[in-house]
């Protein structure tokens, strides 16, 4: 299954922009679930320096350098990604047929294994997820009990928040605490994704954020629209000796066909598509469009 993606970033500054440092993540990973076939980024004004480099959690950063004063900045990447739902299926099988429980991940966990190291920095408080309250332990632990299928736990998990939680655009950013997002039981898929994550680790499982895009599908009978799409966010959860797999509870539904991955990391801010800092005055307005569309 191959997809191509456009996403554009655009900045209106209100003063004259004089220089700029800016890092952005707009090049979809290469792992073993799916493979960029190619890739394209373009920047107005043009840029003075720019480097490309691989992060700790694999996300591939652009760092640009603008010395051309400016009053806009506008970034634009187009990518090709080729998708293998066969082998995430092949995981889920692999995960079910080990069938671990909750109470043996944690006894796994407490104890050094070389496989799961780089899974434990997933385990603790970020900038922007912080272990939640009592409230948060025990609404995560109505779905894991110490002898239940760690996978049966984590689908109804991710389930239980597709039902609990309402999706409300203009409720929140993803600076809002975790705790505000659970006591109103709303907000948008970063939200969701950010509250699993925050429950997770609280109840001692490795939890990491994930970014990309979603193929969204137009009403029956009519054409799909250029740049309706929308960024996405969801979260994976680390099985032991297993690896990662991912839940998208906005949707309800583990991400096989129509989930293309960015990147991923602790908390939003390890892979937010773009940020930086500017010399001048006055505030500026963010603008983002997303399409992507399956070519296969």
């Amino acid at each position: 299954m191959i997809y191509e993606i456009y996403h554009k970033t655009a900045f209106e500054y209100q003063g004259m922009v004089t220089s700029s440092h800016n890092i952005a993540r707009l090049k979809p990973q290469n792992n073993q679930f799916q493979r960029l076939l190619n890739f394209s980024m373009e920047i107005t004004p043009s840029v003075y320096e720019k480097s490309e480099f691989i992060d700790m959690f694999g996300n591939t950063n652009t760092h640009m350098l603008i010395r051309e004063a400016h009053h806009a900045l506008l970034v634009e990447g187009k990518s090709k990604v080729e998708i293998f739902p066969d082998l995430i299926e092949e995981r889920i099988t692999n995960i079910i047929q080990r069938g671990v429980s909750y109470g043996e991940a944690l006894d796994h966990l407490s104890r050094f294994d070389a496989y799961d190291l780089a899974a434990k920095q997933f385990l603790f408080d970020s900038e922007l997820i912080q272990k939640g309250s009592q409230n948060i332990k025990s609404y995560a632990l109505e779905s894991f009990s110490p002898n239940r299928n760690l996978f049966d736990a984590a689908n109804e998990f991710m389930g239980r928040i597709f039902s609990d939680f309402k999706f409300v655009s203009g409720f929140s950013d993803v600076t809002t605490p975790i705790e505000e997002i659970f006591e109103a039981k709303k907000g948008v898929c970063q939200d969701f994704a950010q509250f699993a994550i925050a429950a997770l680790r609280t109840i001692g499982l490795p939890a990491k954020y994930m970014s990309g895009y979603i193929e969204t599908m137009p009403q029956e009978g009519k054409e799909k629209l250029f740049g309706v799409d929308a960024s996405h966010a969801w979260f994976a959860l680390y099985f032991p000796k297993v690896g990662w797999l991912a839940f998208d509870p906005t949707n309800n539904m583990i991400p096989k066909n129509h989930h293309i991955v960015l990147g991923s990391g602790r908390d939003y801010n390890d892979i937010a598509p773009l940020k930086g800092v500017v010399l001048s005055s006055g505030q500026s307005q963010l603008s983002i469009m997303v399409d992507v569309r399956r070519v296969d």
